[in-house]
């Protein structure tokens, strides 16, 4: 029988994965309309937007990190 704690656990860690992958999507969905309208207006640019387009990346791994670290305290 599982216990209701590991069961948390779990929820915690899908919580900390999930809401990270969705507040990536919605950084990144701004900041690629931003960038397509750069590329579109000044040639040399795509270097910028990709890194940009990059940055909020880290936050789903963090959310991988926090996750591991949440199914880690058993």
């Amino acid at each position: 029988m599982v216990e209701v704690g590991s069961g948390l656990l779990a929820i915690g860690a899908a919580l900390a994965v999930g809401l990270g992958a969705i507040g990536t999507a919605m950084a990144q969905q701004s900041i690629g309309a931003a960038g397509m309208g750069l590329m579109a207006e000044k040639d040399g640019k795509e270097g910028n937007v990709l890194l940009f387009l990059a940055i909020p990346e880290t936050l789903v791994i963090l959310g991988f990190v926090v996750a591991y670290l949440i199914l880690q305290v058993k």
